[in-house]
């Protein structure tokens, strides 16, 4: 049975419903320089390629490791595109000060990055602080306990819930079931699992592999959507040709490859195509 959902958790889960967000990267240059109106750039293009709406300053986006500053800069130019934009809060950073700061800003949506602590409260404070609605993140490099997630995804203010498990087949299931049980927006970060996902009962996607190549992850969307099961097919083969290459041992190298994917396609010059915070390649 369903947990009561706040009007405008509500409000954005349904304007989520069916919805490719793309987790977008933050381009910057071997020293750490970014060039905002290449992020400006970037952004808008993601969203003309088919992305449906955007989440910055997410783990794809490096958000714990960069200054309020930047945040700021960054949150800024998404909202300017005038559709919907997630964006990552916490980590290592006070979650509900940096909550406020994207609430004034315009976030459509708010994502607690999964934290050791207790993700309840975590959750309910950022709720409590700023109204705006919430996404739960279930991260393969710190997975929660179901227990923790029901109690979670059950909040007033959680739209939705993000599932990134990456390997965990048994995992992704029965976190889209408990979301969907909830009445909230199940929604698949699973880019080595993407297809199977939607299939599972996801109903909206948020993933690092539309940072680049959005085309791909956009037809997948279409697809699934569409009467033919060989169309799916052959879009899920393409998408998963592509995850194979990116989301790979070691995994937090995948900020990389897709920024270098974004290189590739001419979305980001050479110079702002760098990882800073991931490991060697």
């Amino acid at each position: 049975m369903s947990t009561a959902i706040d009007p405008r958790a509500a409000e954005l889960r349904e304007r989520l419903r069916g919805a490719l967000i793309a987790a977008a990267a933050t381009p910057m240059t071997a020293e750490g320089q970014v060039d905002l109106d290449l992020v400006s750039r970037y952004f808008a293009g993601l969203v003309a390629d088919g992305a449906d709406g955007l989440a910055v300053l997410a783990h794809t986006g490096r958000g714990p490791y960069l200054g309020e500053d930047l945040r700021t800069a960054v949150i800024e130019r998404a909202v300017a595109l005038g559709v919907p934009v997630v964006v990552g809060v916490g980590g290592p950073g006070d979650a509900v000060r940096q909550a406020k700061a994207a609430a004034d800003l315009g976030a459509s949506a708010l994502m607690p990055f999964p934290t050791t602590g207790d993700r309840v409260a975590e959750h309910e404070a950022v709720w409590e602080a700023t109204g705006v609605p919430l996404i739960a993140f279930d991260l393969y490099s710190l997975p929660c306990r179901p227990e923790t997630l029901e109690r979670v995804v059950r909040l007033p203010g959680v739209a939705g819930l993000k599932v990134a498990l990456l390997s965990d087949a048994m995992g992704c299931q029965r976190t889209i079931a408990l979301t969907r049980a909830a009445g909230r927006l199940a929604i698949t970060g699973e880019d080595r699992m993407f297809g199977p996902s939607l299939l599972w009962g996801a109903e909206a996607a948020l993933v690092g592999l539309a940072a680049a190549r959005v085309q791909v992850t956009a037809a997948v969307m279409r697809a699934f959507r569409g009467e033919s099961l060989a169309a799916f097919a052959q879009a899920s083969a393409k998408l998963d040709e592509l995850a194979t290459r990116t989301f790979t041992e070691p995994m937090e190298g995948y900020v990389q490859r897709m920024l270098w994917e974004a290189r590739a396609e001419g979305r980001l010059p050479a110079s702002h195509a760098f990882d800073l915070y991931g490991p060697p390649l």
